[in-house]
């Protein structure tokens, strides 16, 4: 067996998962039964250099990101995950037990969640890449999609924001002044950068969404730059507090002025928090369902006519999310 062949079956053996496609793994394509309702398919890459650094990321961390973000795209549709491929990118010295990292923080994500590892692929390149392709399922008709906000509908968020990018923030100056502000703290540190290093996609949120939202969307980009993708599709206009932004303690002894705090939150990408629209109406459901779950779920302004996002509380001045390609 080629060195090939042996990095994929190292991977594919520590990222196996409980369930079983009816083929592969291992054959030329995998066969997949035919979804009860509808499918849902997403792709996103993890890449080095761009999404992590190799020298202050474990490789059990970049696997199950790399999972993470995907699943959170199927989350906002209010879907449950079934099936992922991956197209492995490996630079020369790759070593099996490279894989097999990459995979266990793959696997154990995967397998928490049900989603079953049926093929993929692997090539040379310049640095570590995971490109995931998964399918989730929905039933018919019942998929949350960006373009369903009605003016006079609540904006609401899950979660805190702003977490992941403070994690950032730390792992890439550790000396910054968030890092100094922090230094008291370290629990409150270490948990913002596992917020960076280890997402945690809101699925069961997205799936009790259903019948409840009018709209939804993952925050990968940051708040205002997400938003905005929300109302573009809806032809509407987000109308959000900046005062009513969920903050953690760590945000917020990070950023003590207030106004700088909910800058942070507001353009901090990479939190997979969903930002979700309703009726007023369903308030009640809502909050109950917050509690159900043990997620704090915030009511952030509202749907009004007209087009973009407009975030009072900042005091001025432009407010932007993360851009890929910037």
């Amino acid at each position: 067996m080629g060195p090939e062949f042996q990095l994929i079956d190292a991977f594919v053996a520590a990222a196996a998962a409980s369930f079983r496609a009816p083929a592969g793994p291992g054959d030329d394509a995998a066969v997949l039964r035919p979804a009860r309702g509808e499918t849902c398919v997403t792709v996103d890459a993890v890449v080095e250099g761009v999404h992590f650094r190799r020298a202050s990321s474990r490789l059990e961390d970049v696997g199950h990101k790399a999972l993470a973000v995907n699943l959170s795209d199927l989350a906002a549709m209010g879907a449950s995950p079934r099936w992922a491929l991956v197209a492995l990118g490996v630079p020369r010295g790759f070593r099996l037990a490279d894989a097999r990292r990459l995979g266990a923080g793959f696997g154990a994500l995967a397998r928490s969640t049900g989603t079953a590892l049926v093929g993929g692929n692997v090539a040379r390149g310049p640095g570590i890449s995971l490109t995931v392709t998964v399918g989730g399922e929905v039933r018919r008709g019942r998929a949350l999609l960006r373009s369903g906000a009605c003016p006079g509908d609540v904006v609401w968020v899950s979660g805190a924001l702003g977490d992941a990018r403070l994690g950032l923030l730390l792992l890439e100056r550790p000396r910054g002044p968030e890092a100094r502000r922090l230094r008291g703290s370290p629990g409150l540190a270490r948990g913002v950068m596992q917020r960076q290093r280890r997402p945690e996609p809101r699925l069961a949120l997205g799936a009790s969404l259903a019948g409840i939202a009018s709209s939804c969307i993952d925050l990968s980009d940051g708040l205002v730059q997400d938003a905005g993708h929300l109302a573009a599709a809806s032809r509407t206009a987000l109308h959000l507090d900046a005062r009513a932004l969920p903050v953690s303690t760590a945000l917020a002894a990070a950023y003590p002025e207030p106004r700088a705090r909910a800058r942070a939150a507001a353009t901090g990408g990479e939190d997979y928090e969903l930002l979700f629209t309703a009726a007023a109406s369903r308030a009640g459901p809502i909050e109950r369902l917050g509690r159900r779950l043990g997620l704090a779920l915030t009511k952030i302004g509202e749907v009004r006519r007209g087009r973009g996002v407009h975030l009072r509380g900042l005091g001025g001045g432009r407010v932007e999310g993360f851009d890929h390609l910037a």
